[in-house]
């Protein structure tokens, strides 16, 4: 081999040597900053910002003297929780309680989301585990905050091996890191999830997630408490509280705010000075129902909307006069609505059987309308929505309430158990909804008249209220 080719393989050797090795660095510091993720540093909330959940404030207090006390648990043996679960419907507030905690304690907030720890590359949702809390550590006392846990915290399929897929390694790592915590240190971990159903036993266990905290929907004191705090934000003035408060059954914190900042954005709009009780109103129908379209069919598609929501409206006064009809309309929307029947309880409601079986019927009644004044036929899509809704409500009724007939069995656990479907809660539902669907369109054909008369003041008017649909009744 001549001296010249010796040395072009040597130059190349060399080459791919030093690509090599430079890759293989670049590779490792990039690997090393995505372990890096970013973190709420701070929080200045207090409890004094959060309106609602009571019994849960007075539990994370507790925590605040904890953290800025430990040695005073420790002197009696006694240990805190080292991991606090927030748990509870979307909106409730369970982040700004985590906040709130950080603020009043004065400690350093480290805020994450459990879809940061789920990865393509092995090992990166573990590394930024660790990282995590190291950093914690570095801080001394601090609030470590893992939102939406149950990306990283759920059930674990029965016989499988611990650490064999990278979701199991990143959980191992969170449950390594807490127990690893002294139990003077001052740090607490908080976790949120909408489904504690969901998480694995092992975050459950004493030792871990040990404090478990319902962050509930507001209560109407609550949801007073809550319109109180976001008003006095603003320039707003003559709101009826307690009317505000009456319609927002069922409202989250977030839903409130937004609620607030819908009707703020109104007012500027309109150029005004000051948020009214109009512009209130007019954001609740927003947020409901959408924004009503100013150009829309005034034909045939108006007709058979008026009849059915006239079927609701009727069925709605006659099996749930507890109810509040709020406002019906056949002005089409911007969520794609032909019209609507807003109504609301008079107070957070009791499920029981009766209310459920007629909250279907209400449900049912606008395609039975339409089936009884058109044909089966002439039915429209325009039941999408309600169908949507009876469905899961149906479902809920057989599957988790236990409603249906004598069995007293949870079907959504029994299923989970067996890990097998159920084909029977399918058949109980069908039977279920056609039972009501039957008994519906019997109600509404004998009352055909009443129905009637609703349909035309529609018609004529679009928009009617309680106060006219009762004068017709």
């Amino acid at each position: 081999m001549e001296t010249y080719q010796i040395i072009s393989i040597i130059g190349v050797m060399i080459f791919i040597y030093f690509i090599f090795f430079k890759n293989r660095k670049f590779a490792q510091k990039e690997i090393s900053n995505l372990n890096e993720i970013e973190y709420i540093g701070s929080s200045t909330m207090t409890f004094d910002d959060v309106a609602g959940n009571y019994e849960a404030k007075e539990s994370l207090l507790e925590l605040v003297d904890f953290i800025q006390n430990p040695e005073k648990y420790s002197r009696f043996n006694a240990r805190m929780p080292k991991g606090i679960l927030l748990y509870g419907e979307p909106g409730t507030g369970k982040t700004l309680m985590a906040k709130a905690l950080a603020g009043e304690a004065g400690v350093p907030f480290y805020a994450v989301s459990g879809s940061d720890f789920v990865q393509v590359y092995a090992g990166l949702g573990a590394g930024r585990i660790r990282n995590l809390f190291k950093k914690a550590k570095k801080s001394g006392k601090s609030v470590i905050f893992i939102d939406e846990i149950d990306a990283i915290g759920k059930k674990r399929a029965a016989g499988n091996i611990k650490g064999s897929d990278e979701g199991d390694r990143t959980l191992n790592a969170l449950l390594t890191e807490m127990s690893g915590f002294a139990d003077d240190s001052g740090t607490v971990v908080v976790a949120a999830t909408n489904r504690i159903d969901t998480l694995d036993n092992a975050l459950l266990r004493p030792g871990r997630f040990d404090r478990q905290i319902e962050i509930m929907l507001p209560d109407r004191n609550a949801r007073k408490d809550i319109i109180k705090l976001y008003l006095n934000k603003i320039n707003a003035e003559d709101i009826n509280i307690d009317e505000l408060a009456d319609m927002t059954v069922y409202f989250s914190g977030a839903m409130i705010e937004n609620l607030i900042n819908e009707a703020a954005l109104s007012a500027i709009r309109q150029r005004s000075d000051k948020i009214t009780d109009d512009h209130i109103k007019r954001a609740y129908l927003e947020v409901l129902a959408g924004v009503e379209k100013k150009d829309y069919d005034n034909g045939i598609q108006k007709t058979i909307t008026s009849y059915h929501e006239a079927g609701h409206a009727f069925v709605s006064r006659f099996l749930l006069p507890e109810n509040k009809i709020i406002r019906v309309s056949v002005i089409p929307t911007s969520k794609g609505a032909g019209g609507y029947t807003l109504s609301t309880p008079n107070s957070e409601e009791v499920l029981t059987k009766r209310k459920i079986i007629n909250h279907l019927s209400v449900l049912m009644a606008g395609r039975v309308s339409e089936e009884v004044f058109f044909g089966n036929e002439n039915i429209t899509a325009g039941a999408q929505n309600d169908i949507e809704k009876a469905t899961s409500l149906a479902v809920d009724y057989v599957s988790k309430y236990g409603m249906n007939d004598t069995v007293f069995i949870n079907y959504e656990l029994l299923s989970d158990k067996l890990r097998i479907p159920l084909t029977s809660v399918e058949d109980s539902v069908k039977k279920l909804t056609s039972e009501i669907y039957e008994k519906v369109f019997k109600l509404i054909e004998s009352n055909k008249e009443k129905i009637e008369e609703i349909a035309r003041l529609l018609i004529e008017k679009e928009v009617i209220y309680q106060d006219e649909l009762d004068n017709l009744l």
